[in-house]
């Protein structure tokens, strides 16, 4: 199926005041220091255990990663 362009030609552009006001649409920061987004590497094995463990939680799989990463920190100080 072929897809179709989109005309935007008819949207008048934001003025330099619209732009000032707007904000950034996203997650929330969550606690004192807001996560902050990365790229990591993983073997495929460890991704697919963690995202299984995390569904068995009822947990986001990065949620999960960040739990383990911060309970290892915790006990390494």
């Amino acid at each position: 199926m072929k897809r179709r362009r989109i005309d935007f030609s008819d949207i008048p552009e934001l003025s330099e005041k619209q732009l000032s006001v707007m904000r950034r649409v996203g997650r929330p920061p969550l606690g004192e220091h807001p996560r902050r987004l990365i790229s990591i590497r993983l073997d495929s094995k460890v991704l697919n255990w963690v995202k299984k463990t995390a569904a068995k939680k009822r947990l986001p799989y990065q949620s999960l990663i960040n739990d383990i990463l911060a309970k290892e920190m915790k006990e390494a100080s």
